[in-house]
């Protein structure tokens, strides 16, 4: 018997999917950005952005493909309740209760804000538009055998367009030269540009999208495991070649626009005065289509992730309930009490990311350190010992009690001092299995 496999068109249609889910409002606004910080050294700071900002999310992608498609897999090494509770805070802070809701005040904010006469700038309207926002999101994630042609096919190619449309003619027709770094990216703009990358946060993402992704592919008719983790893989390379084409692109508009639009505090405003220098009047509608096909997407993209993920661990609830409910709720979020949740989700964020990557970078090394669980242990602690507290001191907590022991964290100034104790502790629990005798290993699915 032949194994199916997909065609070359259907292959880059998922991954044009794939592209879309990742690229969402804040993606866009990081280079311009960096590029308008770093000046002459942007290529170094963008090369250490692509680092953290496309290469962990594609390796996140590479890692649910091998793990059959689901995070808590990966995450049960270190035990099954562990699993279960980490994969369930993960789709919560990134779903429902804070990327989701952001999606629709993010792309109100630019894409319908600015065209809104001061009288009609109301909370009503916020709220109009949250319900028509979430009605597109729902309808087109209510049947996830559709996303590949509705996004895939639709959304995507229009994204790109107008992206061409932004990015060619800021080459063709640069606004201004590359001027002197800020002081940020004076002495080492490739670890900056590394640490910018890394607050995307998009390697959750991919954790969140891989499911997706599988589910997209196996709905074309494959299935053999073996292929669906090439093809998911493959669908990953052509998302993370688009993102690092944006980025690149957008990072060169901020380069590029100091002379023609004066510094600015935000990506966002970059991209704002900068369409509007390019092609005038026009400009400001071609930026809201961006934002807002971006916001769209990754709305999504989250939605059915979430209802994917939660029907596996509630089957009582059927996957278009899910999108309902999730829908709804992230509506309701969208319109009341989004600071305060923002000022909750965002340090939780903080806190689960660099166990996410920790999780995620033992899983390619795990057969070399033979599966032993200890090694996830051991590796784990201290790094929620660091990002937690991370969490806490984002949230306004005082700190101050753990001050002399975070000063003393290598590299914890700069936003990864999980790094070196992850290291240390993972070697310290393939001591414990080795030298101890505590080798239990995960279960393998």
């Amino acid at each position: 018997m032949t194994n199916k496999t997909l065609t070359t068109k259907e292959m880059i249609t998922i991954g044009f999917m794939l592209f879309a889910l990742f690229l969402g409002a804040g993606n866009m606004i990081f280079p311009p950005f960096l590029g308008q910080q770093a000046g002459e050294n942007v290529w170094l700071g963008i090369a250490g952005f692509l680092i953290t900002g496309v290469g962990l999310p594609l390796l996140g992608v590479i890692a649910i493909a091998r793990s059959g498609g689901s995070v808590q897999t990966i995450a049960s090494r270190v035990s099954p309740l562990f699993g279960i509770i980490f994969t369930v805070v993960m789709y919560l802070a990134i779903g429902p209760f804070f990327g989701i809701p952001r999606t629709a005040t993010v792309a109100y904010e630019i894409s319908v804000l600015p065209f809104l006469s001061e009288n009609l700038n109301t909370n009503g309207s916020l709220f109009a538009f949250s319900v028509f926002f979430f009605v597109i999101t729902a309808w087109l994630a209510m049947n996830p055998t559709k996303l590949v042609d509705r996004i895939g096919k639709i959304l995507t190619p229009a994204l790109l367009i107008i992206l061409a449309l932004l990015a060619g003619k800021s080459i063709i027709d640069p606004m201004g030269e590359l001027k002197t770094p800020a002081e940020s990216y004076q002495t080492a703009p490739i670890f900056k540009g590394f640490i910018e990358g890394y607050l995307t946060m998009d390697t959750i993402a991919a954790l969140v999208f891989g499911i997706v992704i599988i589910t997209a592919i196996k709905e074309k008719g494959i299935e053999s495991n073996k292929e669906v983790t090439s093809l998911c893989i493959k669908a990953g390379f052509i998302a993370a070649t688009g993102l690092a084409l944006v980025y690149l692109s957008l990072s060169f508009i901020g380069a590029t626009s100091l002379d023609a639009i004066g510094a600015k505090e935000n990506g966002g405003a970059i991209l704002s005065q900068a369409s509007k220098h390019l092609y005038g009047a026009g400009g400001s509608l071609i930026l809201a289509l961006a934002i807002f096909f971006a916001c769209i997407t990754t709305s999504v993209g989250l939605v059915s992730a979430s209802a994917q993920y939660f029907n596996r661990l509630l089957p009582a609830l059927s996957y278009r309930a899910l999108v309902l409910i999730l829908s709804i709720f992230s509506l309701s979020i969208a319109n009341v009490g989004l600071t305060q949740l923002i000022a909750i989700s965002l340090p939780v964020l903080i806190a689960i990311y660099p166990l996410a990557i920790v999780l995620l970078l033992l899983s390619f090394i795990d057969s070399f350190f033979k599966g032993y669980a200890a090694v996830y242990i051991c590796a784990l602690l201290p790094t929620a010992a660091v990002s937690v507290l991370d969490g806490f001191a984002t949230a306004g907590f005082d700190v101050s009690f753990a001050a002399s022991y975070l000063d003393f964290i290598p590299l914890f100034s700069v936003g990864i001092g999980w790094f070196l104790p992850a290291i240390a502790g993972a070697a310290a629990g393939y001591i414990l299995a080795e030298g101890l005798g505590f080798k239990k290993v995960h279960p393998r699915v």
